[in-house]
C-alpha cells in the first residue's frame, strides 16, 4: 500500500476555476489510478474515465476543493486523509444490495454448506465480505441461525461484515431497512427475523443482530486481518473493482481464512479458471464456490 503522505511532493494540475468542470485527460486519469490501486485497490478501466471524473468532482464539491490539485492535496494531507479516504472509495463503488441477492449462491450454503458442517464442530463461522449495508450478512445469518436452530445439540454461529465504506457500515450496524426491502426475504424467514417498527420501516431482530458484528477493513489489508479458520467466506459483487492480477491475490488471501472444509463462494463469472492447491470447485448450479481440501 502506498504512503500518501509520502507523495505531497508529487506534481500537481494546475489550478482551475472553482465549478469543477475541468476535464480528467489521460495523464490526470493514470496519475489518479495510481494512487486508487495503490492506495485503497480500486481498479478502475479507461472506459470508466467519465464515471471516476464525476466521483471526484462529487467529493471536491463536498470538500470545497476547486481543482483536482487541491483535492489531491488534501487527501495527502496527514491531518485530513484519514476521514476522507473512505469517502471517495464509498463514492467510487457501488452499494447496491439486497436481501438473498443471487438465490443460487444462498441456494449452495442451505443445501451444500451447512449440511456439510462437521458434527464434531460447536461453532460455525461466517464472514460476508465487502457487506455494504448488511443485507448479505444479515440474509448468512437467517440461514444460519435457522440450521442451528433445528439442528440443535448447542451449534452457535456468528457471522462478521466487513467493508471498507464507513457510512455503509453505519447503515448495517442500525439494522433498519425500508419496508418494501422486506419482499427480498422468504416469508418464513421475514416473520422469524423482521420486526416492524414504522408503517415504513423494518428491522432485524435484536436476537439476531447479536450474532453479527461490522467492521471496517480494506481487501489490501486481509493477509493481515485477524480472519482465520472461517467456515464459509462469502464474496460476490466485488473482484469486478480490481485487475485480474489483483483479483487473485484478494482470492488467495481470503482462501488462507478458510479452515479446513471451509467453503468460499464467490461471484459467477467473477474470477475464470483460477486454481489452488488445497482448494476443490464446489459443483452447484449458477454458483461459483470453492471448499478447503487440507
Amino acid at each position: 500500500m502506498s504512503d500518501l503522505a509520502g507523495q505531497s511532493g508529487a506534481a500537481y494540475e494546475p489550478r482551475q476555476q472553482a465549478g469543477c468542470s475541468q476535464h480528467i485527460d489521460d495523464r490526470q486519469f493514470a496519475r489518479w489510478t495510481r494512487l486508487l490501486e495503490g492506495r485503497a485497490g480500486l481498479f478502475i478501466a479507461p472506459e470508466r474515465k467519465s464515471f471516476l471524473a464525476s466521483g471526484l468532482r462529487a467529493r471536491m464539491r463536498e470538500t470545497g476543493c476547486g481543482d483536482l490539485g487541491e483535492y489531491y492535496r488534501l487527501l495527502s494531507s496527514p491531518a485530513r486523509q484519514a476521514r476522507e479516504w473512505p469517502l471517495l472509495v464509498d463514492q467510487l463503488t457501488v452499494h447496491e444490495t439486497c436481501f438473498f441477492r443471487h438465490a443460487a449462491s444462498m441456494g449452495l450454503v442451505e443445501d451444500v454448506v451447512l449440511p456439510g458442517f462437521p458434527d464434531r464442530k460447536t461453532v460455525f463461522k461466517a464472514w460476508s465480505v465487502a457487506c455494504s449495508t448488511g443485507e448479505e450478512a444479515y440474509s448468512l445469518a437467517m440461514l444460519i441461525d435457522r440450521f442451528c436452530t433445528d439442528r440443535g445439540a448447542g451449534l452457535r454461529f456468528g457471522v462478521t461484515g466487513t467493508d471498507i465504506s464507513l457510512p455503509s457500515l453505519r447503515q448495517a450496524k442500525a439494522a433498519s431497512y425500508i419496508e418494501r426491502r422486506l419482499k427480498d426475504i422468504p416469508e418464513d424467514l421475514r416473520q422469524r427475523y423482521c420486526t416492524p417498527v414504522t408503517q415504513s420501516r423494518f428491522e432485524v431482530k435484536k436476537r439476531l443482530r447479536e450474532r453479527i458484528c461490522f467492521a471496517q477493513l480494506n481487501l489490501c489489508d486481509v493477509a493481515s486481518s485477524p480472519m482465520a479458520d472461517m467456515d464459509l467466506v462469502f464474496c460476490q459483487n466485488l473482484l469486478i473493482y480490481y485487475d485480474r492480477e489483483r483479483r487473485l491475490e484478494i482470492v488467495n488471501s481470503l482462501s488462507d481464512c478458510l479452515g479446513p472444509g471451509g467453503v468460499l463462494v464467490l461471484g459467477p463469472g467473477e474470477l475464470l479458471n483460477w486454481q489452488h492447491p488445497h482448494m476443490e470447485k464446489v459443483r452447484y448450479k449458477d454458483t461459483l464456490a470453492y471448499r478447503r481440501t487440507d
